[in-house]
């Protein structure tokens, strides 16, 4: 008995000892990488703003009265000085016509008095009065004038109706928005600081983006430092090529240097990993995927800017799907 379980107990060291034939050693998982780029070396830095109309204007009325006609509807593009609206002006008419025909009576009574002056059959004081009522009527034929000239309502410079807030029929008060007309072509307003705009002048020429759009900007403005609160001021530039873009659309004007313009790096968007608040991309490292947490920058595309966690010229996986901390790497193909 003892023999037997003796012979056992070795039978059974040797098979512990006897490698397996399942048992493989473990491959490395073939990824895709790419290096870390370099960027921000020339000093520039993209500053996101927005696009505005170079002209902008609300037109409203001094009268109170009846719209009679609206002949500009939105997205039509009108020639200074052409009719917009049409007020009812039955009322101003018949004032106009009023204060003209008391003119023309305080003329009559002033040539009057005048030739009775002259002759001895009246005062110097009643021809004083006589050409102060003369005056007055005139002063209110002016106004009556301009009364019906405010029932016309006209576009103030070459544009485009950006709104329209009235209809036929409808009943507006002085100062109300009747329609809102932009022109004057497009320009970038950015908010910047000091440091930011720093050696750029009026007259300066900068690349921007907008939508699918690229081109050059025209420097115009600049006002550092105007907000107590942030200390940033706004830059103006405008657009030096037509483009088919509207106003109030996102666009990204190009600083040659400024606070934000650092030497970093940038990885693609593609190789992010999220991990609840913390975002971070697998470096290989020693023939091992090493995940790092990183602290992001600005977006610009298919990229995104690091300002610590990689170094330019380390190794990125990308894509990392369902890579693993430590997991042993092969690199298949590398950019």
């Amino acid at each position: 008995m003892t023999r037997n379980v003796a012979s056992a107990a070795l039978a059974l060291l040797v098979a512990c000892a006897r490698p397996r034939a399942s048992e493989e050693p473990v491959k490395p998982l073939r990824v895709q990488a790419e290096a870390a780029q370099l960027v921000g070396a020339d000093g520039a830095a993209w500053v996101a703003g927005t696009l505005l109309a170079a002209q902008r204007a609300v037109v409203s009325t001094r009268l109170a009265a009846r719209v009679r006609a609206v002949r500009a509807d939105e997205g039509a593009h009108v020639r200074r000085g052409e009719l917009l609206i049409r007020l009812d002006d039955d009322e101003v008419v018949a004032q106009l016509r009023g204060t003209e025909t008391a003119l023309s009576t305080a003329k009559i009574h002033e040539r009057r008095i005048a030739t009775l002056v002259s002759k001895g059959a009246a005062t110097q004081s009643q021809l004083d009065a006589a050409q102060a009522d003369r005056a007055l009527a005139e002063a209110q034929s002016a106004a009556a004038r301009s009364a019906v000239a405010y029932t016309e309502i006209r576009a103030p410079f070459d544009s485009i109706v950006q709104s329209k807030r009235v209809q036929p029929g409808d009943f507006v008060t002085p100062g109300q928005p009747l329609l809102e007309l932009v022109g004057g072509g497009l320009e970038i307003a950015v908010s910047v600081s000091e440091e930011e705009v720093r050696g750029i002048r009026n007259g300066d020429r900068l690349q921007f983006e907008a939508a699918d759009h690229r081109g050059e900007a025209e420097v115009i403005a600049i006002a550092p430092g105007g907000d107590v609160a942030s200390h940033r001021g706004m830059l103006r530039a405008s657009l030096r090529e037509p483009a088919s873009l509207r106003p109030g659309s996102f666009a990204r004007l190009r600083l040659p240097g400024g606070a934000n313009a650092q030497r970093g790096v940038q990885v693609p968007r593609s190789a992010l990993v999220q991990r609840g608040d913390l975002t971070g991309v697998f470096i290989v490292q020693g023939g091992r995927a090493e995940l790092r947490w990183l602290s992001l920058g600005a977006a610009e595309g298919d990229v995104i800017q690091v300002r610590a966690g990689v170094h330019a010229g380390e190794l990125v996986v990308n894509p990392p799907g369902e890579l693993r901390d430590g997991q042993l790497v092969e690199v298949a193909s590398a950019r």
